[in-house]
């Protein structure tokens, strides 16, 4: 029997209260099952704070679908609440396992990949996330080249040529031009190592691309203004989209950078947002303007759950409510508002709002290098991918058609 302090049930509601995620509705459905589990563990002679992890909480689950001869996967709401329980724990101080066990980080399958992943570290000034991608590509030419009984040694221009002609017919001809480029980096590496005694990656030759023949697509700024009102900012979770979409809109911010601010980079007196594009790793300033200020200060004060696990300024509004990590969590928010404001488009992305932004911003006669150190570029000419979308004004630079 365990003898462990364990969170009463005022606790549980206190804290669920602080963090302000569910409902009174959901609370009382979520404390139904904790009952149970808490039953389970007396019934078994289990300490309850060892029991809460992803591992435990299955077989609890299995035990109790056996026991009413239900399926389990009409029981996965045990699970949402037994992470909330460990979530109690961890606010009230009382030390609870881990959740679930954290994945140890992949390295990569071969000596010689490991060699490569540290020249493009080092050597190449890759960023890490770079390096994971370009390693999945060359992994899959190595999958390649193992089917047709070669190596890297024996490998001639016709197998490099065979892999991307593969390649061509199962994805984008931009994507196989990107593999192109990472097999043809790593051709190189491997001259340049000794490992192979030509140098073939002159002759990789990739898909031909016309320059911005897929112009970035936005939309109309009526549409986001739409867009932002169509926010319900009663919510905790309404308050962490409206400032973050806010955010993208007013600045022009991709995912990347959105989900990668952290409290450090928010300067209140000053009124300054430190940000990095992590694309080019491009660090740069803007002004924290008003309205994002306010947004983002509601969101902090009477949204974001308390003593969260990361210093991240946007996180996840479920436990244990770790940052945002991916861009088509993003896309989501980005599509679920665009639905509620009746706004149709087949383009939404989530970095619609940065093209968006772009768009307006030369619609306005904003100077083209002005708008390219706020968007974060390093190449100024990159901003000519966004004259397409500008059609305000390229309707006031329109030639007449001749009769």
């Amino acid at each position: 029997m365990q003898t462990e302090l364990a969170p009463t049930t005022e606790d549980i509601y206190r804290i669920w209260r602080t963090d302000r995620r569910l409902s009174p509705g959901a609370a009382l459905v979520y404390m139904r099952r904790i009952k149970l589990f808490r039953a389970y563990c007396a019934e078994h002679g289990l300490v309850e704070r060892e029991e809460l992890t992803l591992e435990r909480a299955t077989c609890f689950i299995a035990w109790y679908a056996q026991r009413r001869n239900l399926e389990q996967r009409s029981l996965q709401l045990f699970r949402s609440a037994l992470q909330s329980l460990n979530r109690v724990y961890y606010r009230m101080g009382l030390a609870p396992p881990d959740w679930r066990s954290p994945r140890p980080a992949q390295p990569p399958a071969t000596p010689l990949l490991a060699e490569y992943a540290d020249y493009l570290l080092r050597h190449r000034g890759n960023p890490q996330v770079t390096v994971y991608k370009k390693l999945q590509q060359i992994g899959k030419f190595q999958d390649h080249l193992t089917q047709v009984g070669k190596g890297w040694q024996s490998m001639r221009l016709l197998d490099v040529d065979a892999f991307l002609v593969s390649c061509a017919k199962q994805y984008s001809r931009s994507y196989v031009g990107n593999v192109a480029c990472s097999v043809r980096c790593f051709l190189r590496f491997l001259h340049w190592s000794g490992r192979i005694p030509v140098d073939l990656s002159e002759a990789v030759i990739s898909p031909a691309r016309l320059r911005l023949e897929r112009p970035r697509r936005a939309l109309a700024w009526e549409d986001v203004q739409r867009l932002l009102k169509a926010v319900d900012r009663s919510t905790p979770m309404g308050l962490r989209d409206y400032a973050l979409l806010l955010m993208m809109s007013a600045y022009g911010f991709g995912t990347g950078e959105t989900i990668r601010l952290r409290f450090d980079d928010v300067d209140w007196e000053a009124g300054t947002l430190s940000v990095v594009r992590p694309k080019t790793e491009t660090a740069f300033t803007v002004p924290l303007l008003p309205a994002v200020a306010k947004a983002v200060a509601c969101y902090l004060r009477d949204g974001r759950p308390m003593d969260t696990p990361t210093r991240h300024l946007f996180v996840q509004m479920h436990v244990p409510f770790g940052p945002l990590t991916a861009a088509s969590g993003v896309r989501q928010i980005i599509i679920k508002y665009a639905r509620i404001a009746g706004v149709s488009a087949t383009f939404l992305g989530s970095h619609v709002l940065r093209h968006s932004h772009a768009a307006r911003q030369i619609d306005l006669g904003t100077p083209p290098r002005v708008v390219s150190e706020l968007l974060g570029h390093r190449d100024p000419e990159s901003l000519s991918a966004y004259v397409r979308i500008a059609t305000e004004t390229l309707r006031d630079v329109a030639l007449p058609v001749p009769a």
